[in-house]
Formats: structure tokens, C-alpha cells, sequence
């Protein structure tokens, strides 16, 4: 990749060639591809008392897409969906023109009083501009639907989108991957011979070494070189690569509202305080538009 990278953590710090900062957006890459934003969620324990309870709130021109490595989510949004997602399994809620959703324990955990450990990532993927405004839809997908393959010692799950000759059955709105890979030896990766745009490298456990730095757990490594990423990921480590083509226009973002023109943000905000925005069914929560300070 020869000094081709970003690498992006929690605390921003300058380290010469590389760039690093928290996941995603950053002050200097906003987006990889059309992803958007990555909010790593624990890893931690809930307890009585501490259980995750995201009460009703709103998204404009999105895709969430909910990924867990542990633990268990209670899903019900203004489409009248109520789902669980479970390790492994896929949660696809496509926002469009305005949704609502909850997020939270669910109820059997709470009643058994154990105590839950949690982790993954919360991710959200641009909606290209054509289809910002869309009709909002949910798609769930078990771990068996996606695709899983080895390959020199690594075992590879396609999340979404199409990478590597393979196709997830997720139905995305534009070119992206998301791609899991587990190395049960140190695994050499040459992205470009399967992935294409923009590339984000994200090291859930172990390292991976590039640029002959070894980056760890903790880190987001972004090429700079679209379709090109060579790295070796070490023994044991566990990373997501993602990313897909850039949007050729430059997306806003406020709150839970994403958007290529700043005017539907503007009437999403004024929506969402009249409480114009559809409801969960059965749910009268309600998360205040927070002001910029």
C-alpha cells in the first residue's frame, strides 16, 4: 500500500504518514464510500438496572445497518417491524424520506435478571441522492443467508453488497461491501483483487500490519487508493473491510438526518419537533431534536 492510508481511532493524533482520529464520520474522511457513520457498541456487560433502552428517534436518507458480535437487540420501528437481531444476523432499515425506531433489551432477558454481554456496530450507509426520498423498508437476514467461504486460512462472511465474486442477498441501494473475516493464520489480503471504491479496514480483535505498521484492535485503517489495499491480518484477528464507489455529491448531516441537499434536513428537524414523523406502533417515547450548541 506503500503510505496510501488513514488510520482512524477514537482519539485524533498525527503519527507521520497516517492520520488518526475516531471511527466514523472524521474531520478529515467524512465518509468511505457511502458509509457514513460507525458507532462501535461496547464491548460491555448490561445488568439489571443498565439495560439498552434507545427510545423512539427519527432518520432521513439512510440505511442503518445493525451488527452484532454478542448479545441481543429488540428492533420495532414505524413499519410496524418488531425483530430480534442476534449475533451474525443482518438488520437493514432503510430510512428514505422519515422513520422511526426503538432499540432495546429484549423483555425474556430482562425477566431471567442475567447479566448480558454486548457488542457490534451500528452503521449507517448514505442512500444515493435519487433515492434519499424513498418509501422507507426493513430487510432482516439470519447468519446462514450470507455468504461464508475460506480461504487461506481466513473464513470470510459477505455482510452486504458484492465483493470477492460474491453477492450478499441484502438488497442495498448502491455499489458497497461489508465483509467479515476471522484469520485463523496470518492471512494475507490484496483487496484489489475483489473489492471496488473506496476501502475501510476495521480491526475488531488482534492486528493487522500495513504500510509495515501494525495497526490494532481499536483502529479504522482508510486507503487512500480506491480499489487497491494489500495488508496481512495477523493470527486470531478479527476485522470488517467496507466501503464501496464515493457519491459524486457531498452529503449533510445532522443528528439521525443524512441528506445531499441541506433544505430536507432543515424540514426533517421541523418535522421531527411538531411530531409530524410516523410512530412505533404502541410506543409514545419520544428523543428530543438535540441543538447544536
Amino acid at each position: 500500500m506503500s503510505n496510501t492510508s488513514l488510520i482512524i481511532e477514537e482519539r485524533s493524533r498525527d503519527i507521520g504518514d497516517f492520520l488518526v482520529g475516531r471511527l466514523l464520520p472524521f474531520r478529515k474522511k467524512r465518509m468511505v464510500g457511502p458509509f457514513i457513520f460507525i458507532d462501535h457498541m461496547g464491548p460491555t456487560t448490561l445488568k439489571p438496572g443498565q439495560w439498552m433502552d434507545v427510545d423512539q428517534h427519527p432518520h432521513i436518507g439512510l440505511s442503518t445497518l445493525t451488527f452484532l458480535l454478542e448479545g441481543a437487540l429488540q428492533h420495532q420501528d414505524s413499519l410496524g417491524t418488531n425483530v430480534r437481531i442476534a449475533p451474525g444476523s443482518v438488520n437493514w432499515m432503510t430510512a428514505g424520506r422519515g422513520v422511526t425506531h426503538t432499540e432495546r433489551t429484549p423483555q425474556d432477558i430482562r425477566e431471567t435478571g442475567e447479566p448480558l454481554d454486548m457488542h457490534g456496530y451500528q452503521i449507517w450507509v448514505a442512500l444515493p441522492k435519487e433515492k434519499e426520498q424513498m418509501e422507507p423498508e426493513f430487510h432482516h437476514l439470519d447468519a446462514a443467508e450470507l455468504p461464508q467461504w475460506e480461504e487461506r486460512g481466513a473464513q470470510y462472511t459477505l455482510v452486504a453488497g458484492s465483493a470477492f465474486a460474491k453477492a450478499s442477498p441484502l438488497p442495498v441501494h448502491s455499489p458497497l461491501f461489508m465483509v467479515e473475516i476471522v484469520a485463523t493464520q496470518d492471512h494475507t489480503l490484496d483487496a484489489s483483487e475483489g473489492l471496488e471504491g473506496e476501502i475501510g479496514v476495521c480491526v475488531v480483535t488482534g492486528s493487522v500490519v500495513a504500510c509495515d505498521q501494525t495497526v490494532e484492535a481499536g483502529h479504522l485503517l482508510v486507503s487512500k487508493t480506491e480499489d487497491a489495499c494489500k495488508i496481512t491480518v495477523t493470527k486470531g484477528s478479527h476485522i470488517f473491510l467496507f466501503g464501496g464507489p464515493a457519491f459524486p455529491e457531498e452529503r449533510f448531516i445532522h443528528w439521525n438526518f443524512v441528506s445531499s441537499k441541506k433544505e430536507i434536513i432543515e424540514q426533517a428537524k421541523a418535522d421531527w419537533k411538531a411530531k409530524k414523523f410516523p410512530k412505533v406502533p404502541d410506543d409514545s417515547t419520544y428523543v428530543p431534536l438535540p441543538e447544536r450548541r
